[in-house]
């Protein structure tokens, strides 16, 4: 088997501040700390002489602008989930290793991402866009990948003859977490997992505990470690707190696209695809703002929802300024993967069409760009329904009366002259009447016989008297 690691050394300080790209002028030394000591830096922290596990005072002492986080452990776990739920795209083995890493086993998938080297690519190029900074280590059991991760060596170990020469020369503290038998360890010169093999095991058992020794050995592929493996959630929801206050739509799209990335790959896993997503705008003591992303068809591809998004958002001016978002979606649809016409063809067609749509949506809003539907109805303004895209009209519908596509609303009042009905010149009643009596029951009550006219432009009218003695001719259709 070959497993791959991801070990995110900054988890602490990303999960919180990587909602948009910052620039030069207001770059500052960034970190995560407890009441004490740093817990993670950035790379201006690091340049500067900070490191995790660096006390508070100190740090500021080396970086006197370092800008300081306190630690919030529902947003790492909510983050590292989050990369869990993308990962499982390429595999459905994916294990939490807490507290800041993810383990897969890869080996069932190589063929299907057409290798190690391009799958690693796509790994890296995702785990970048959604705003991470990680170490990826590949070796043939989950425990040594993970050892080469936490201990930064980023490697591609493909067979057991060469794991155990590498294992040996990683430092003992990433088999050991207990500091007082990591002390004793180096105290007796024990500094590399080679040199702790050489020890009796017998002595290393008696004095550092049997899950040592196990730990060896599942790492050197001699005995079994069971995992629990994570299932991506049925629903999506993660939040971003931004590192300063945004005002502009720009800064909002830079956030939203690595929550994206994430929602992707959780659909991805999970074979499916969504017709909307909720994007919430969350202001300093105010309600959010929601703003519903809707899509012609079902889909996944986070390029497109970020299409649809700019789109929602040119049109929307931001009243209040930002300090997270949160992204929302859930009523997966099942969506397999396609495949790609030589030829092009109907499908790409209508697949065409129906962005065209969503986009009109996204900036018109979804009132103003809709489908028709006949609905059995006798009175003519209230016989059509709004049709989502994409969305079938219900059989027997077909067979539905003719009736005009353009109606006038109001009906607008003709000239009589003689009885006859005028539009710019005399009209001929070429069919009707056609009767209509209906809505006494909900107060719009129509009595109406309708005619199809023809006009002196050679026209085709729709058009009606109302019932009674001297009842007023009207116009309410064109024929195309």
């Amino acid at each position: 088997m070959l497993w791959v690691a991801l070990r995110f050394p900054r988890l602490a300080l990303e999960a919180l501040s990587r909602g948009r790209a910052p620039l030069e002028s207001d770059y500052v030394p960034r970190a995560v700390a407890d009441a004490s000591r740093v817990l993670a830096c950035d790379a201006r922290a690091e340049a500067l002489g900070v490191r995790p596990g660096m006390g508070l005072a100190a740090a500021w002492a080396l970086a006197s602008q370092l800008r300081v986080w306190p630690s919030n452990q529902a947003a790492e776990q909510e983050a590292l989930e989050g990369v869990a739920a993308w990962m499982c795209r390429f595999t459905p083995h994916v294990s939490l290793q807490a507290p800041d890493g993810i383990v897969a086993e890869i080996e069932s998938s190589l063929r299907l991402f057409r290798g190690l080297a391009a799958m690693v690519g796509r790994i890296r190029a995702g785990i970048d866009q959604m705003g991470f900074t990680s170490t990826l280590a590949a070796a043939p059991t989950a425990r040594s990948a993970w050892w080469f991760a936490s201990a930064g060596r980023e490697t591609l170990i493909l067979d057991r003859d060469a794991l155990e020469t590498a294992l040996a020369t990683l430092p003992v503290a990433v088999a050991c977490d207990e500091p007082d038998a990591l002390d004793l360890l180096r105290n007796i010169g024990i500094n590399t997992i080679g040199e702790l093999r050489n020890l009796p095991r017998e002595g290393v058992a008696r004095r550092f505990g049997q899950a040592l020794l196990d730990g060896l050995e599942q790492a050197l592929g001699e005995m079994p470690e069971p995992r629990d493996f994570f299932a991506p959630p049925l629903r999506f929801a993660a939040k971003l707190e931004l590192p300063g206050e945004v005002t502009h739509a720009e800064g909002v799209l830079f956030a939203a696209r690595r929550l994206l990335v994430q929602l992707e790959g959780l659909l991805a896993a999970r074979q499916a695809g969504v017709r909307h997503f909720l994007l919430m705008l969350l202001h300093r003591n105010a309600d959010p703002s929601v703003l519903r992303i809707g899509l012609a068809s079902p889909g996944r591809e986070a390029e497109r929802f970020l299409q649809l998004l700019r789109e929602r958002l040119s049109a929307c001016r931001l009243v209040r300024p930002v300090e997270a978002i949160r992204i929302e979606a859930e009523n997966f649809v099942p969506l397999h993967g396609s495949t790609i016409d030589l030829f092009g063809g109907s499908h790409a067609e209508s697949e065409a069409w129906m962005r065209l749509i969503e986009r009109l949506q996204a900036r018109l809003g979804s009132e103003a760009v809709h489908g028709l539907r006949l609905h059995p109805e006798h009175r003519p303004e209230r016989a059509w329904r709004r049709l989502a895209p994409g969305e079938r009209s219900p059989d027997g519908e077909e067979g539905a009366r003719a009736r005009p596509l353009w109606l006038i609303e109001p009906p607008r009042r003709l000239k009589e002259e003689r009885g006859v009905p005028h539009d710019g010149g005399p009209l001929e009643l070429l069919a009707g009447p056609e009767r209509i009596e209906s809505g006494w029951w909900d107060e719009g009550e129509i009595a109406r016989d309708y005619f199809i006219a023809r006009a002196s432009n050679a026209a085709l009218l729709w058009v009606f008297r109302e019932r009674g003695t001297a009842g007023a001719w009207y116009l309410h259709g064109m024929f195309a």
